[in-house]
């Protein structure tokens, strides 16, 4: 869908300024935006690497293990039916730290791979499972105690207090959090309770049926 959204936004604003006779000002803010992409990524890519590796390091040490103790009631409470998974606990639990140092970037493949060690357990392959409906939710509207890639950019662009942004967006986050997974438990148990009704619904038709064989066969 973004690849035909931005296309398109592309072409109107095209449009428009040659309408209006700002050629000139394309091609002034194509040289200019390439100039900050190239600043922002490079002053990005140091953040990057840095938090990367720290999340390596601690993926190859105990760090992990005792994150994972933390977390524990937390993962318990989100995915009920991977209490006896621990690699994918481990993995959830990485994805989670990562988005709470936000590190976008870093949470992203950690997640991938939380999913997919979630889709090979999963008894129905072409529908989400509850834990993998959650991961997503928590993944979109998670809790970030560290913005790095906001400061990060905030500092490429010259703020004066990169970090003044901290407190709004714990707030920010938090209420994001609540809501999201406020809904979607609200929204599983609905549909475990029709998931119910829909085979009460089966066994009583197979109790109808088999009442009118052997009434059939008795005649």
């Amino acid at each position: 869908m973004l690849n035909k959204i931005w296309p398109m936004f592309m072409i109107i604003s095209i449009i428009y300024a040659i309408m209006n006779g700002n050629t000139d000002k394309i091609n002034a803010s194509i040289f200019s935006s390439t100039q900050e992409t190239v600043t922002l990524s490079i002053t990005l890519l140091g953040t990057i690497c840095l938090w990367n590796g720290i999340m390596k390091i601690a993926e190859k040490t105990k760090i992990i293990k005792k994150l994972t103790r933390i977390l524990n009631p937390l993962i318990n409470f989100l995915f009920p039916e991977l209490k006896t998974q621990e690699k994918i606990r481990n993995e959830i639990a990485m994805n989670m730290v990562a988005n709470i140092l936000g590190l976008g970037n870093a949470a992203t493949p950690l997640g991938i791979k939380a999913m997919k060690s979630m889709q090979e357990i999963n008894p129905d392959k072409k529908v989400l499972s509850n834990s993998m409906v959650t991961l997503i939710v928590l993944n979109t509207a998670s809790i970030q105690l560290i913005p790095t890639t906001v400061i990060a950019i905030r500092m490429s662009l010259g703020s004066e207090n990169p970090t003044n942004i901290i407190f709004p967006v714990w707030i920010a986050t938090f209420c994001a959090a609540v809501a999201g997974i406020t809904a979607t438990k609200i929204l599983i148990a609905k549909s475990e309770k029709i998931k119910k009704n829909n085979k009460k619904k089966k066994f009583k038709t197979k109790d109808i049926q088999m009442q009118l064989m052997y009434m059939i066969i008795k005649m």
